[in-house]
């Protein structure tokens, strides 16, 4: 129902009718779907929304799915947009808000792009998909091909803390441990798409599976009654989710439903900030061999959209910040203290970056500000301990009790 004409490539605009590219081969450039907005615009409108369900589905003719049965849904996205009172007091802010998908399928908005790329994978006659992951992805990517019924290889650094694929491993994929980095895991999924033609979702399906990530534009525009940010904070690994969202923005603004003027800032863990280095000193991204973060699931040290995210920020005359780790854990508690939010770190560093510009008078009191939570802290199994004090320990007795609570209240 997606009203699709193929792909499109982002840097020369040459076209193609769609498939397994991912590249341009003209000058190797990433490529896109293209979109009809002029039938768009004729066969949807805002009013239609208000009858639909409250998922990222609720936008398929914005998607690219042309027949609705291939759809594999577990119920994802139309998550919740919290009004953050408490903290926009801390801070002096009127309007701050969390974007919060730590309550998606899986605990993370990697179930966005997953459930498209997966859907495209089915619809496309593609029996067996995959991806390469740090651990967001792998699950999403297993949780959907279970629910499709396709066949899925998930390929992860060999060191990666057993904790953080358990969830994948729980869904029957077959979970393969690449010796090296996650990049070196993306590398040999590039090798595995060409030569056994699965559906890397990542990979060879990427101009599908980005186009998951901009219902978050969608949702966070209906949500605020479609009114803009005059501030959105998002977390960077590739670059994609930054690039995806903006894209959201000005697809709506193509359909003449809203109009942006929002400042983009994007946010990468001091420990892998490769894009925000290559932005703050206007050179090329030069890639980081060994990431080391609590943030794990921004540890991309060859970020592949990092050249569009950077463009995007420009664009939108915004900036990037790279918190570290102290202050993201920080952000972690304070989200969960003042807000009831657990967030993974590579959610929680939104909120350290909004700190971070608070600081430096770079938020004004008045503005709209959405910071985009992405992940649930039960990802982060080795870092969720940091921020947990543990249970105080009494005896069964009324005065053991009133004991404590008194020396709490002095």
């Amino acid at each position: 129902m997606g009203i699709i004409m193929g792909l499109r490539c982002k840097v020369c605009g040459k076209k193609f009718e769609g498939g397994l590219k991912f590249v341009c081969d003209k000058c190797w450039g990433p490529l896109e779907v293209d979109y009809d907005y002029d039938v768009i615009s004729e066969t949807l409108r805002k009013d239609d929304l208000k009858k639909r369900f409250f998922s990222l589905w609720r936008y398929l003719e914005l998607l690219p799915i042309e027949d609705a049965r291939n759809i594999v849904d577990l119920g994802d996205g139309g998550t919740p947009l919290h009004r953050c009172r408490r903290l926009g007091e801390e801070f002096g802010v009127k309007e701050l808000y969390v974007k919060d998908d730590t309550v998606n399928p899986t605990l993370s908005f990697k179930d966005r792009p997953a459930s498209v790329a997966v859907s495209k994978c089915r619809e496309m006659g593609i029996n067996t998909v995959g991806c390469a992951s740090t651990g967001n992805l792998a699950a999403a990517v297993a949780a959907h091909a279970s629910k499709a019924g396709l066949r899925c290889n998930i390929l992860v650094p060999y060191n990666i803390e057993p904790s953080k694929i358990l969830q994948t491993a729980s869904f029957g994929t077959r979970i393969i441990g690449v010796h090296g980095t996650y990049d070196n895991a993306n590398s040999l999924g590039i090798l595995a798409a060409e030569h056994f033609g699965w559906g890397m979702v990542n990979i060879n399906i990427r101009p599908f599976y980005v186009e998951g990530s901009k219902t978050l534009a969608y949702e966070v525009c209906e949500q605020l009654d479609w009114e803009t940010p005059d501030t959105v904070i998002i977390p960077m690994a590739s670059g994609a989710l930054l690039s995806s969202i903006h894209r959201g923005f000005k697809e709506l603004e193509k359909l003449g439903w809203i109009n942006c003027n929002t400042r983009f800032v994007g946010s990468q863990p001091n420990g892998c900030s490769p894009i925000v280095n290559a932005f703050k000193i206007n050179s090329e991204i030069t890639p980081v061999d060994e990431p080391s973060t609590i943030a794990k699931s921004l540890a991309i040290g060859n970020p592949a959209s990092g050249y569009e995210a950077i463009q995007v920020v420009k664009e939108r005359k915004g900036t990037m910040d790279s918190p570290t780790d102290e202050e993201i854990l920080k952000a972690m508690k304070l989200l969960a203290k003042f807000e009831g939010i657990f967030a993974e770190p590579a959610g929680a560093i939104t909120l350290a970056t909004f700190i971070r510009m608070h600081e430096d008078s770079e938020i004004d009191a008045s503005e709209k500000v959405v910071l985009f939570v992405t992940g649930n802290g039960f990802k982060a199994p080795g870092t969720r301990e940091k921020i947990i004090e543990k249970p105080v320990e009494i005896e069964p007795r009324l005065g053991a009790l009133k004991n404590l609570v008194d020396s709490e209240e002095t």
